[in-house]
């Protein structure tokens, strides 16, 4: 899909083609072809037999949204380099209710069937509304694994679900279709929540998951499972800022089972979302299948590192 269609048609809105904090906002977006969320509708459109211009709108809503959300989280992140730092939190705040209504403005406006767009404006509520609790859920830190999947599951997998779903209603998908698709988005979202989660704990400087670290899946596993090193990890997690201590924190966590235990995680949520589109009717599974191919390259990757020498036999 071009990248630059659907930003046109959100800086031709009125009042955002007017605003310069969103218009700059918006031009900072980097696109990463087939894996950035707002190509979903795309894939999920074309895959019922519609078209990639049919999805535009989606798109564009699914893009407004991911912005509305990443201004926010990273408020409540306290993240050092989040754009509230130079707009300043009231304005960073307002901005996201901006971006939001745009999303919906663009289901509204360009959308000509009026029942299709009420129900795809329903759904784009419903994630945002489900979204905020989750992220109000990561406020808190968990206090045990059950309690990590209970925020991901309110935090990360209404974006994916609704971005597939929202493309499928779009291309005239029939309801049990569109249902399956939302579920495989779902899927999708929870695979690369264990992705960044990996991703996080392993960068140098420590990330801000390392403030809530039972938040994050491999720093809570090396904290809670029955490993000779957890206590010393324990410690060293609250020393995360010094780089001596970070870098024997990740050397804990290879060691631990935990880099392990993401990748067996990840591994079971790619082959749940291959085998549910399989079962899906579908005028053309490839595009879809696509977007899972390539979100599953980290792991590829990850797999090669530890020596596996066709990581694609394991995830298929």
């Amino acid at each position: 899909m071009n990248f630059e269609a659907i930003k046109s048609s959100i800086r031709d809105l009125p009042v955002v083609s007017v605003w310069p904090e969103m218009l700059g906002l918006l031009d900072r977006v980097g696109h990463r072809e087939g894996i950035s969320v707002w190509d979903y509708p795309a894939a999920s459109c074309r895959s019922v037999g519609g078209s990639a211009l049919e999805a535009i709108p989606a798109a564009a809503a699914v893009l407004c949204s991911l912005v509305s959300i990443h201004l926010v989280d990273d408020m409540l992140d306290n993240e050092p380099f989040g754009d509230f730092r130079r707009l300043g939190s009231g304005q960073a705040a307002n901005l996201a209710l901006a971006f939001q209504a745009a999303g919906h403005r663009l289901l509204g406006d360009t959308v000509r069937n009026p029942k299709i767009a009420a129900t795809a404006q329903n759904i784009l509520a419903e994630m945002a509304l489900g979204t905020a609790y989750g992220q109000g859920l990561d406020a808190r830190e968990a206090h045990n694994e059950a309690e990590y999947w209970t925020i991901v599951e309110a935090k990360t997998p209404p974006l994916f679900g609704a971005a597939f779903e929202i493309g499928a209603l779009l291309g005239g998908g029939a309801p049990e279709t569109v249902a399956h698709l939302e579920k495989v988005g779902r899927i999708l979202g929870r695979f690369i929540q264990v992705s960044d989660d990996l991703s996080d704990a392993l960068q140098t400087p420590a990330k801000v998951d390392w403030c809530r670290p039972r938040n994050n899946l491999p720093i809570l596993y090396a904290m809670t499972a029955q490993h000779p090193e957890r206590e010393r990890f324990c410690d060293l997690v609250a020393h995360s800022d010094d780089p001596t201590a970070l870098d024997a924190a990740h050397h804990i966590l290879l060691k631990s089972g935990a880099v392990s235990y993401c990748t067996f995680k990840m591994i079971e949520f790619s082959q749940e979302a291959q085998d549910l589109l399989a079962r899906t009717r579908l005028a053309d599974p490839e595009p879809v299948a696509q977007v899972l191919r390539l979100n599953l390259k980290p792991l590829h990757r990850l797999l090669e590192t530890a020596g596996v020498e066709e990581p694609e036999l394991i995830t298929a």
